[in-house]
C-alpha cells in the first residue's frame, strides 16, 4: 500500500484595504498549495474585513535580509538636504533677506 504523503508549507496573507493602500500582513496559514492557500485566505479573510486586494505568498520565497546586512539599510548622516526638516527655516530666512533688501533700497 503506497503512502500519499502530502507536504504542506507555510504561506503569508497580506491585504490591501483600498486601491491606493499599501498591503498589511495578516495572517499565516498552513497549506499544501497556493490555489488552496488562496481558498483558505479568502475564506478567513474576507468574512472578517473588507479588502480590494489580497496577497498570498509561501513564505519560502520571500526573501529576508539576513541580520549581518541590516546594518547596510542604516541611513548616512549627511542626507539632511534631503528630509522637508532641512526646509523649516526657509521662511524666516527670506523674511531676513528681503528686510536687508528693502533697507538697502530704502537707503539710496
Amino acid at each position: 500500500m503506497s503512502e500519499n504523503k502530502q507536504t504542506f508549507s507555510v504561506y503569508e496573507v497580506f491585504s490591501q484595504k483600498s486601491p491606493t493602500a499599501s498591503f498589511t500582513h495578516q495572517f499565516s496559514l498552513l497549506a499544501p498549495n497556493h490555489e488552496v492557500a488562496m481558498t483558505m485566505a479568502r475564506e478567513n479573510f474576507m468574512r472578517r474585513e473588507p479588502a480590494v486586494n489580497i496577497w498570498v505568498v509561501k513564505r519560502d520565497d520571500i526573501y529576508v535580509l539576513p541580520p549581518e546586512e541590516r546594518p547596510h539599510l542604516e541611513r548616512m548622516d549627511n542626507k539632511a538636504y534631503r528630509e522637508t526638516k532641512g526646509y523649516g527655516d526657509l521662511q524666516a530666512k527670506w523674511r531676513y533677506h528681503k528686510e536687508q533688501y528693502e533697507r538697502k533700497n530704502a537707503a539710496k
